[in-house]
């Protein structure tokens, strides 16, 4: 698997018959554009995730903040090994469900992408562990994060193995902490998603479709039974099989009790987690996990020795994985660029409405958003209904994906009644370049 340039399109290369059906692809494709040119519309134009490397980053920030990477959970497996300073090639406190054991020898950087194969094991291995003897025949793949976190948007573009061990993401703690009844204790997982990457004849079939979200309050009470109190399941459906394409996934941990869940394009779903036993209960900051398991059966069948033995089927591909926190619009932050070369928003001023009404005062406030990979220029210019400029102002933007209020000062006030016309441009911090990044207008109707 071969990934070409990252912020234009991407394609597997699996053989010289692969490339030359590639060819033949391309010359179908140009067959059907120009069949499309000729009946007025051009086909293909639909989303597609192999196709294309999808920037889908985090959602509209609250009013008054803005995203910025958090490079301690990002990364774009560029390398040619795995980055030791941000990640462990295995689980410090789980070694696997049974038959499936997590092994170092199953984790991988190659081709720009993260890789997990699962394996079908030479032998049996016998492991006492959790005061009991476990067999396992199954070699699996975990990678987690050395520190934790808590609050902010996470997001992996990943394609499943085509098979029926998981494909996840997720978060949780280690240990238990104190309950509120001081007997009783609670720990925190929260699955952003987890699939598989096949059909078959099994009650978790569903599970190989779409994106699958979870949250779980794992409740020790002061019987010291434990309990998993799980909030209710936010799913999106969709027709293709999670192996078949890359598909990207993201969540953001709102705050103690809520959080949304993203899929491609899609409008976001939100879940509140469970708070019958705790009010606030995802309190307390949680590890990130890329993981490939084998789940219980029969709910999941168990992968089988052909499928595990098949690299083309074998191996979860993650393509980056990206974390975001929220920060005040001014406040200036440490965090540096994940990679110089990466562009991780396409730049834009941002307008949500066309217009909007504001009063004859030498003070005029404007909602305005904006993305930007590096501190800008914000120049705002006023224009009468001649198209006058009548009033300029600029503001210094920080890095990221903000949303705030502009208060314009205005020498004058606005004379007359009717519509005036803001016009928005991203620039260059240095003024001698006038190079404008990006452009928008937005109507301002006097009252």
């Amino acid at each position: 698997m071969v990934k070409w340039n990252r912020t234009a399109r991407m394609e597997e290369i699996d053989s010289p018959q692969a490339q030359k059906k590639s060819h033949i692809t391309t010359i179908v494709c140009l067959l059907f554009i120009l069949f499309g040119m000729f009946n007025g519309e051009v086909k293909g134009q639909n989303y597609s995730p192999e196709k294309e490397d999808v920037r889908v980053g985090p959602p509209k920030p609250p009013l008054g903040k803005r995203w910025v990477m958090n490079p301690d959970f990002s990364d774009e497996f560029n390398g040619t090994e795995l980055d030791t300073t941000k990640w462990l090639d295995h689980h410090p406190t789980w070694i696997g469900r049974e038959p499936g054991l997590f092994m170092k020898s199953q984790v991988s950087v190659a081709d720009g992408y993260l890789q997990l194969k699962g394996e079908k094991m030479a032998r049996d291995t016998v492991i006492k562990a959790y005061g009991k003897e476990m067999t396992f025949s199954i070699a699996g793949a975990a990678v987690v994060s050395k520190k934790k976190t808590q609050f902010g948007y996470f997001e992996t573009r990943v394609k499943a193995a085509a098979t029926t061990m998981s494909t996840t993401f997720w978060f949780s703690t280690v240990g238990n902490f104190k309950g509120p009844n001081d007997c009783d204790a609670y720990g925190l997982e929260w699955d952003i998603h987890e699939s598989v990457g096949r059909t078959g004849d099994f009650s978790g079939d569903y599970f190989a479709s779409g994106m699958h979200s979870n949250s779980h309050f794992w409740y020790t009470d002061c019987e010291g039974e434990r309990h998993d109190r799980r909030a209710a399941q936010v799913r999106f459906e969709d027709d293709e099989v999670t192996s078949e394409n890359f598909h990207v996934y993201g969540g953001w941990w709102r705050n103690e009790s809520t959080a949304s869940y993203y899929y491609d394009h899609r409008e976001p779903k939100h879940q509140k987690f469970y708070d019958k036993v705790k009010e606030k209960p995802f309190d307390q900051p949680m590890y990130m996990r890329l993981v490939s398991e084998t789940y219980p059966f029969p709910w999941i069948a168990l992968p089988d020795e052909e499928e595990l033995s098949d690299p083309s089927k074998n191996v979860v591909y993650y393509d980056w994985v990206r974390a975001y926190t929220l920060e005040d619009i001014s406040k200036e932050v440490a965090h540096q660029p994940l990679e110089k070369q990466l562009q991780i928003y396409e730049e834009s001023v941002i307008f949500d409405t066309v217009a909007i009404n504001v009063k004859n005062t030498l003070n005029i406030e404007v909602p305005i958003s904006y993305k930007a990979n590096e501190s800008r220029q914000l120049v705002l210019e006023i224009y009468d209904n001649d198209d006058n400029k009548i009033a300029t102002d600029k503001v210094k933007l920080l890095p990221g994906y903000g949303h705030f209020r502009h208060n314009l000062q205005m020498d004058n006030t606005l004379h007359m009644r009717g519509e005036y016309r803001l016009l928005a441009k991203l620039q260059y911090i240095n003024e001698e370049d006038k190079t404008i990044l990006d452009r928008n207008n937005l109507i301002l109707k006097l009252k």
